[in-house]
């Protein structure tokens, strides 16, 4: 039985059950849309077929990002998921965004291990990536938003535009 690790009260996971990076300080993190209806359910899933905590998830719009992932721009986040390997308690330097995020999820979660022949195909890296983008700027209109995520500025024309 694995042990769930709560730092703080203030700091268990997510209102919707998700593991987050304060609870789950060893687990790798997945940085997702958390205003993306379709994207939250994705994570959900991957939630799911963890079942170890071996993924903690947090929102592109926490402040925790921000603070703790200052080489990733807004914008970088707004264009893909991206996950960051954890070693040992310390975030690695490595940022794994959109397909290639995927494969690697592919081998650290056994109930994707079946997909895992598909992703590593040689050369279909550039395909992979041309899809998950396609999804990725089309996923509001896919499943909508929870919240109006545009501010003054407009920053979420872009994903409203084909």
């Amino acid at each position: 039985m694995v042990e769930k690790r709560v730092i703080d009260k203030e700091l268990a996971p997510s209102p919707g059950g998700l593991p987050s990076p304060r609870s789950f300080p060893e687990a790798d993190l997945v940085i997702y849309d958390g205003s993306c209806n379709f994207c939250s359910s994705q994570v959900m899933n991957l939630a799911r077929l963890d079942g170890q905590h071996r993924l903690a998830f947090i929102s592109l719009h926490d402040p925790f990002v921000t603070e703790q992932f200052t080489d990733l721009t807004h914008q970088q986040l707004m264009e893909q998921m991206f996950l960051i390997p954890n070693r040992d308690g310390a975030y690695s330097d490595r940022r794994l965004g959109g397909a290639v995020a995927i494969k690697y999820l592919t081998l650290r979660l056994p109930k994707l291990w079946i997909l895992a022949p598909l992703f590593h195909l040689p050369l279909t890296g550039g395909i992979q990536q041309w899809a998950y983008r396609q999804i990725a700027k089309r996923r509001y209109k896919i499943a909508g938003k929870k919240e109006d995520p545009c501010d003054d500025q407009g920053s979420c024309d872009l994903h409203f535009r084909d």
